[in-house]
Order: structure tokens, then sequence, then C-alpha cells
């Protein structure tokens, strides 16, 4: 997903406690942001909320517990480190180590040019000694002084009015970070902030833009009605926009939230996006509503054998809404030859009214190529992990192939690999890359194990992964250890 931004990303922190005494393991999630201050500098923010329950208390001069966690972040562009901080954050206090304890929030801001960056973060429970642990993530900071840019797009917890202006300050506003994208039953309103930049016109007679919000299908991309906020406002240097949607009647599912701007022509200047997912038990799971579906003059009428139009809907699984890949996995083996025609016809006149047919010509073509490319005995192409990624972004611009090495890091064998980087994704991500492992070394089935792609999964520790035991020659991790990683939301995982 974009233009000139960089998208939250979400993050699950597990550190294993060395001591046995001790089974606590730490648990932090992690976000992050980028703004803007027009004429002075872009900055980074990052959000880290730690797990009150997941680290030891000690007693302190005060007579009550409190933990302690020692942070450490590193930001480097090239070889070369441009901002590091070091300090202690401390849990409130308690007076019972076994009463249920709080999570608490740190959130730091870096003033950084325009550019590429690495950003090392490392978390150590000082009260529980063992080996800190060490993400690497990468920071994309986009600001063009002379066109419209939107920034990253902020979650909140709560908000007030601001006294005294501090690091959680904008716009006259103190925001707690809501540090996580996965909204529970209970989580009725989503509340969000963002800020476009430069939306002057050429001729500068403060000309009307229009700046929206919207809810969309993480899969579809299409905008949900009910979920919209569009507002009109006059060109400035900074548009502030601080709104929130009632999500009580979101269904379950994954979503992007969107911030875009538009000039009087409709024409989108800018745009920018954050995924989030939704479990909610309150709305009654969707169904698709197949028997008002008009097949008589459908294109699937061509397809008269089941088995075969039951293969085609297979293949389109990884191109499919939640609420599609339900009937994919629930009804497709029970339904009729008509119903199968029904949800053929829905598929792709949903996609394309003036032309399913053609769409659906097209994408054949290149189920066909992954299913050359990328079977295996067990699988059809469009079931790995490889072939859902070919055709639901599209070729790679590059790919880089490190076959086996049996020398390897440290004398250790290396496991096959393959990065794919795509230098636009949805027409909203920028330079984004998967990395895939090898399943065995003699089967060309590829596990996706990271990506820096929105709701995709996301472990930046995974180059530590890629060394065989020398004991039994397993694999460091497998594709139910990646599946075991994965945890309520796409986009956070755990590291241990």
């Amino acid at each position: 997903m974009r233009k000139a931004t960089t998208l939250s990303v979400l993050l699950l922190f597990s550190l294993f406690s060395v001591a046995l005494s001790s089974p606590l393991k730490l648990e932090a999630y992690l976000s992050k942001s980028t703004f803007n201050i027009p004429g002075e500098s872009p900055y980074l923010e990052t959000y880290l909320q730690i797990n009150g329950n997941s680290i030891v208390y000690e007693a302190n001069n005060t007579g009550k517990f409190q933990g302690s966690v020692q942070v450490t972040i590193i930001i480097r562009k090239d070889s070369s480190i441009v901002d590091f901080r070091k300090y202690e954050l401390f849990s409130p206090e308690i007076a019972d180590t076994l009463a249920p304890k709080e999570d608490f929030i740190d959130q730091q801001r870096f003033l950084l040019p325009n550019g590429n960056y690495s950003l090392d973060i490392s978390l150590y429970d000082i009260n529980n000694p063992q080996k800190p642990l060490q993400v690497e993530l990468p920071v994309e900071i986009d600001y063009p002084v002379s066109s419209v840019s939107v920034s990253g797009v902020q979650l909140i917890e709560s908000f007030s009015k601001t006294i005294q202006e501090n690091v959680k300050s904008k716009s006259g506003y103190d925001f707690v970070p809501y540090v996580d994208n996965f909204f529970p039953t209970d989580k009725s309103k989503l509340t969000f902030y963002a800020e476009v930049y430069n939306p002057l016109p050429a001729d500068e007679n403060n000309d009307k833009i229009l700046v929206s919000a919207y809810i969309e299908s993480f899969e579809s991309k299409k905008m949900l009605n009910d979920y919209v906020r569009i507002k009109r406002e006059d060109a400035k240097p900074v548009i502030a926009l601080f709104s929130e949607f009632d999500i009580s009647k979101l269904p379950s599912g994954n979503y992007n939230l969107v911030v875009n701007v538009r000039n009087k022509q409709n024409k989108v200047l800018s745009q920018n996006a954050t995924f989030f997912q939704r479990f909610n038990t309150s709305v009654a799971a969707a169904t698709l509503d197949l028997a008002s579906v008009n097949i008589s003059s459908s294109f699937a009428q061509r397809y008269g054998n089941a088995d075969t139009l039951k293969e085609h809907i297979k293949s389109l699984y990884p191109i499919s809404t939640q609420l599609e890949r339900m009937f994919i996995d629930n009804q497709l083996n029970a339904s009729n030859l008509e119903t199968m025609q029904q949800f053929f016809t829905n598929f792709w006149t949903t996609r394309n009214n003036l032309d399913p047919a053609g769409n659906w010509e097209k994408y054949r073509i290149e189920v066909l190529k992954v299913n050359n490319s990328y079977s295996t005995q067990v699988k059809k192409g469009y079931e790995t992990d490889m072939g859902r990624v070919y055709l639901q972004y599209g070729p790679p611009d590059r790919i880089s192939d490190v076959p086996y090495d049996a020398g390897g890091l440290l004398n250790s064998p290396s496991i096959p690999y393959q990065i794919w980087h795509y230098y636009t994704l949805n027409e909203r991500e920028r330079n984004k890359r998967f990395v895939f492992v090898a399943s065995e070394l003699m089967v060309k089935d590829y596990t996706l194990v990271h990506s820096e792609a929105s709701g995709e999964i996301q472990n930046h520790n995974w180059q530590s992964q890629l060394t065989r035991n020398k004991s039994n020659d397993d694999m460091s991790v497998s594709p139910d250890d990646i599946k075991r990683r994965r945890d309520r939301s796409s986009t956070r995982y755990i590291i241990d």
C-alpha cells in the first residue's frame, strides 16, 4: 500500500528467561509511524508497550514493587549511526506482586531527514537476567518539499487536551497510542490521527481540497460505505485529521484504514494506510448471497464440468476475501454445479462488472504460470506460499536466490532461501520484501517466513533461522513453527 510515507508495523517480542526459577518471558508490542514538521524536519515515532505480567518485579526503596526494562535503540543509515538511545523503562509501582500488573507504554521521537534507515531495538528485563533480544526494522522517510504527502496513520488509545507540550503532543492534544492492530469485541471505537502536508495549489489561491478517511477490505481494497469521513479543507501547509469510527458493528475480518487527499478534480494527490484486524463476536458472521446471482448469460456457464469448475474456484483462494475463502473452505465440496457457477460469476463481476470473463482469463494464465513454476508433489502452485504471493501481488521486480551452502555461517549448513523484492506494492507500499525459506532441500516448496508488507507475517530475525542443526540436520524453523509464531493478527509475531 503507498505514496511517500511508511505504514505502521506491529511486533510481538518474546524473550525467554534463562533463570530456571523464573519462567516469565518478556513480551512487548512495538509500532512505529512517521510525521513531518514542514520547514524543519520529518520525524520517526516509536510506540513500545510492555506487558506488565511478563516481567519480574523487585522491591524498591519506597517499599513497593517495580519492574524495569532496559531499552536500547540505534538508528543507522547505511553503516553510520545517526541516533542512539539507551534508557531504563520503569513499570508502575505495585503493592502486591500476585495482583495483575498494568501494561506500560514508552514513546520516542527521532528527527530524521528523508531517507532509508534501519531501526535496531534491544530489550532486557533487568530483574530477570537473560540474553537481550535484538531486532532490526526498516524505516523509510519520504516527505517531498514541493508535493503533497500524508503522514503515518497513528492509532489512538486515549487522548486529552495538551496542558504542557510533550512527546505525545500533536495539534493541541496528548495522544496515548494504541500499540496494536488487533481490535477485539470490547473495542467499539477506532480512533486515529494523521496529517496532510503541502496541499498548496500552484497558484496559491487557497483552493479547497478533500481529505478522506475510510475503512476498506484488506483483500479486495473495496471501501466500506458505512465507514467514510470526508472533509473539505482550505489548502494550507499542514492539515491535521483527528477522528474515529464506531466499529461496534464492523464484522470480524482484515481491513485497511486509509487516509487520502484529493484535489477539486477528484484526483488522489497522496494517501497512506494502516492495516488492522477486527474480531467481533457481537456481529453475526456474514454470508455470501448467491441465490440472487443470475447466471443465465454468464460466462461461468461455459464450465459444465463440476470438477473443472471446482479446481478453478480453488485457484481463486490467493486473491479471495475472507468471506469468499470461507465458502471455498467450508461449502465448495458440498455445492452443486449451479451454486459454483453463481459463486464464480459473483467473484468476477464484483471485481470487474464490465469484463468479468476477460479478468478471469488474465488470472487463469497467471495460475498456469504459477502451477508450472511452484507446484510440488503434494501441492498445486497456487497452494504454495510463493504461488499465493505471486498471484496476490504479481511477479516481483527482483529475486535474490541463495542456494544451499554446506559451509555457511560459523560452519553451519545454510538453508536455501529466496528474497522477492517489490518496488511498489498495491500502489501504496514501496520497497517491500518477501523472504521464503526452503522447507526441505529436495523439495521446491518454500515457506514465507518474513515480509515487510502490511498484513503479512513479519519476523525481522529471520536471518538467525537459516542454519541447520548439525547434530540432527533439522531445520531451525519449519512451516509448523511459523504457524505457531502467528498470533491473532497476521502482522503480529513472536521472536524467540
